[in-house]
């Protein structure tokens, strides 16, 4: 499971969130991402420095990218609705997708944003999952 990875980089390493997040992806979906390429989500983390959109969401979005869309975004069907399932997951969880307000209800200091990034491992393997198992059954129509 994605979430069995995740404290290494969190809580052994001290990646911030969107850090946390694409490094334990790349191990858990062999993404192939290189250290200099993960370093570019640095930014991403406490809603990209700043309470906006939560970093954990971000590397998400950017994983779902890397699986889904082949050449690119404009030419695939899927990443629009795969992107909207993952975003409403985070809504009926949270109410939002921004960090402060995420922040508000999961924040520990002891424990930072580990509840964040639990759910945000879950959110993200049942959005492939689901994704996997539509692109399997419209392939046994063709």
């Amino acid at each position: 499971m994605l979430k069995d990875l995740y404290e290494k980089y969190y809580f052994t390493q001290n990646y911030n969130c969107a850090e946390t997040m694409i490094r334990a992806a790349n191990e858990y979906y062999g993404l192939g991402l290189h250290e200099k390429e993960m370093k570019a989500y640095g930014g991403f983390g406490g809603g990209i420095q700043s309470g906006n959109t939560c970093g954990a969401v971000l590397s998400a979005v950017s994983v779902l990218s890397l699986k889904v869309i082949e050449k690119k975004a404009h030419d695939s069907a899927n990443i629009k609705p795969v992107v909207n399932m993952l975003i409403g997951e985070y809504k009926k969880k949270y109410g939002s997708i921004m960090c402060k307000d995420i922040k508000n209800v999961c924040f520990l200091p002891e424990v930072r944003c580990r509840a964040t990034l639990e759910t945000s491992c879950d959110i993200l393997e049942s959005v492939i999952a689901e994704f996997d198992k539509k692109r399997a059954k419209e392939k046994c129509f063709y």
